[in-house]
Parts: C-alpha cells; sequence; structure tokens
C-alpha cells in the first residue's frame, strides 16, 4: 500500500509540476514572443503569438485540475454506483443519467470507455449514452473555466449548461424512441477484478488512475496547444471581407464554428478560452462552438467507432451534431 501512495503522490508531483513549467514557458513566450516575431517577421505574426500564448496560459491550471477529477473518478468511483442511482425506465433514466455530469465530471475520452462499462453492467444505452455526451459538457470545471473565459457574462454559463443538458437528454430519449439493437456493438465484458478490499485491487486503482492522468494531460494538452494555434490562425490569417461573409449572417457563423468545433478537437476543460478568442463571431455561434465541441469531434468519432461500431459512430454522430446546434441556437435565441 505504502508504493501505491508513493506512486500516486509522485503522478500528482509530476503532472502539477509539468502544469506549473507548461504556465511559466507559455508566460516567459508571451512577453518574448512578439517581441521577436516584430523584429523577424510582422506585427501580424506578433499577434498571432499574443492570442496563442492567451488561450494557452488560460486553459492550461483547468486541462490540469480537470484530467486529476476525471482520473480520480475513473479510478475510485465504482461503475455500480450508476447502476444503483438510475431508474429502470430508461426514459427516465435518461434525464438523471446526464444531470450526473455535473456532479461526476469526465473528459470526452474517459466518456466513451465510461459509457460502455455501464451498459456492460446493465445501465440501459439510452442512459449511457446520455450521459457520454453531458459528462465533458456540464462538469464543474468546464462551467468555472467557461466563467473565467467571459467574465461579467453569467448568461454564457447558464446558456452552455442549458443548451449542453438539453442537446444530451433529447439524443438519450431519441435512442430510447428510434434506436435499434443492431446499430450498437455491445462492448465485450471484461473479467471482473477482485474484492474492493483487496490490495491487489487498490494497487489497480492506483496504477489505473496514474495512468489515465497521465494519458488524459498529455492527450488533451496537445489538442489544445492546437485548437489555440488554430483559434490564432484563424483569427490572423482569415481576411476580414471572408470573415464578414459569416458574421454578418447568424446562420452562418454558427454553422461555421460549429464544423470548426468538430475539426479542432478541443479539450472541454479549454475550448472556452478558444471560443472566448473567436471575438468577431456572435455570443450565440461562439455557444454553438463549445456544445458541440465536448460532444461532437473526430477523437471522439473516432473512439466510438472503435468502442460501439462504425454504423453507430456515423449515425450518433450525425445527429448528436444536428441536434447540439439545434439547442444551441434556441438557448442562444432565449438567454443571449
Amino acid at each position: 500500500m505504502a508504493d501505491g501512495v508513493r506512486l500516486v503522490v509522485r503522478a500528482l508531483v509530476y503532472t502539477v509540476l509539468g502544469g506549473v513549467a507548461l504556465i511559466a514557458i507559455a508566460t516567459v513566450a508571451s512577453v518574448l514572443g512578439p517581441a521577436l516575431a516584430l523584429d523577424l517577421a510582422t506585427p501580424a505574426m506578433a499577434a498571432w503569438w499574443t492570442v496563442f500564448t492567451a488561450v494557452v496560459v488560460q486553459g492550461v491550471p483547468f486541462l490540469l485540475l480537470g484530467t486529476l477529477v476525471s482520473a480520480a473518478i475513473g479510478a475510485f468511483v465504482p461503475e455500480r454506483v450508476f447502476s444503483r442511482l438510475l431508474p429502470r425506465n430508461p426514459a427516465l433514466a435518461v434525464p438523471v443519467a446526464g444531470a450526473a455530469g455535473v456532479v461526476l465530471p469526465g473528459c470526452e475520452c474517459a466518456s466513451v470507455p465510461v459509457a460502455g462499462s455501464l451498459m456492460r453492467r446493465g445501465v440501459a444505452p439510452a442512459a449511457a449514452l446520455a450521459f457520454l455526451l453531458s459528462a465533458p459538457a456540464i462538469n464543474p470545471v468546464v462551467l468555472v473555466a467557461t466563467s473565467i473565459a467571459f467574465p461579467g457574462q453569467p448568461m454564457m454559463v447558464a446558456g452552455r449548461l442549458v443548451a449542453s443538458l438539453s442537446a444530451a437528454v433529447v439524443m438519450g430519449w431519441l435512442w430510447v424512441r428510434f434506436g435499434r439493437e443492431e446499430w450498437l456493438s455491445l462492448p465485450r465484458s471484461r473479467t471482473a477484478r477482485t474484492s474492493p478490499e483487496a490490495p491487489s485491487s487498490r494497487w489497480s486503482r492506483l496504477h489505473d488512475f496514474r495512468s489515465g492522468l497521465q494519458h488524459d494531460f498529455l492527450h488533451a494538452g496537445g489538442f489544445l496547444v492546437v485548437g489555440a494555434a488554430a483559434a490564432a490562425t484563424f483569427n490572423i490569417v482569415v481576411p476580414r471581407s471572408v470573415l464578414d461573409v459569416f458574421t454578418g449572417s447568424p446562420w452562418l457563423s454558427v454553422l461555421l464554428l460549429a464544423a470548426l468545433a468538430v475539426v479542432l478537437c478541443v479539450c472541454s476543460e479549454a475550448d472556452a478560452f478558444v471560443a472566448a478568442s473567436l471575438t468577431g463571431f456572435s455570443p450565440t455561434a461562439r455557444l454553438a462552438f463549445m456544445v458541440v465541441g465536448p460532444m461532437v469531434d473526430l477523437k471522439l468519432i473516432a473512439l466510438q467507432a472503435g468502442t460501439f461500431g462504425r454504423a453507430f459512430a456515423l449515425r450518433f454522430s450525425s445527429a448528436t451534431w444536428l441536434v447540439a446546434v439545434t439547442s444551441s441556437v434556441l438557448v442562444g435565441w432565449w438567454l443571449l
């Protein structure tokens, strides 16, 4: 047990130190980068560097906190908790599972295997899918990050919560009504672990926590950097005349950012800072970016295809994108 504690402490120290180092490097780069860019290139490059480092510096602390919480839940919260708390009626279980995302957060990458695990434990697929969509989108870390990314705009936080939860619940109910078993390749059962009190089981959970923390932080951190670079490039490279074509139309701006969210694959703990940097777009369009991203992006489609089958991933992702965009437009019109 002492070895396990040391392993967890070492993983926490390495992760915290890594996050602090990233923030320090990004902060120094944000100070030196614009001056260097002005010397070597153009003011446009300096502006690009400023946007890029601002998004990364703001997003890394929440990314670190989110991966810590996600890894702890994945390793230490028993899966039977979900099956015991959910109603047996799938239609009633869907909103309960969707609301559970508020108190049981997880990143997008972790939500897919968690949903598969819930299905193996007998949870209705509709409820598991509602949790899959809601957990990365409405957890406390994401909502706090959104409030900091949009200071003085509480309606943006409320809009994200309402639109994301609504989309998750609607998708669960759609599966109850129209879903077919042949569309879903249920994950195979795994060999049951030993008793939670056994030392080997405790060691296994500690190992799962360390592995999940390391994987989630490095994986999501990479997507944060890519998303920040893409957002900075989008702000600097795209001509204002082209941007006006989309920003001048509320419908085109929403569709553009909803499509951009699928391609960028930004982690939900940091996507609010990317959305906040897209200042040329309407609040509803930026809301759509934050609602669609945690539910539908390229890495999620690949994960769903590998876990539940390609046919399911194509149908589910397409329907989720449409529902998420519709929910964003309706909530944006109502609150924003």
